[in-house]
C-alpha cells in the first residue's frame, strides 16, 4: 500500500493533523474576537452541523419508526403546557 493510497484511506486523520498544524502556526485566527468568531461559530454553527450530520447518518427505517412517537410526545407536552398556564 503506497503512501498516497494510505492517505486517501485515512483522509480524516490527515485532515485533523493538518488543521492542528495550521492552528499551531497561526493561533490568532481562532482566538475570541478573531476572524472565525468562535463565540458564534462554535456555539451555534458547529453544534447545529454536528446534529444535522448525525441525523443524516440515521437509517430511514429507524427515523420513520421514531417519527410517530416523537410527534405524539410533542403533542402531549404541548397540550400539558397549555393546561398548566
Amino acid at each position: 500500500m503506497g503512501l498516497l493510497e494510505r492517505a486517501r484511506k485515512e483522509w480524516f486523520m490527515v485532515g485533523i493533523v493538518l488543521v492542528i498544524a495550521a492552528a499551531k502556526l497561526e493561533p490568532a485566527i481562532g482566538v475570541k474576537g478573531g476572524p472565525l468568531k468562535p463565540e458564534i461559530t462554535i456555539t451555534y454553527i458547529a453544534v447545529s452541523a454536528i446534529f444535522f450530520n448525525s441525523g443524516l447518518s440515521l437509517k430511514t427505517e429507524f427515523a420513520d419508526s421514531r417519527l410517530y412517537a416523537a410527534s405524539c410526545i410533542f403533542c402531549c407536552d404541548f397540550n400539558q403546557s397549555c393546561w398548566w398556564k
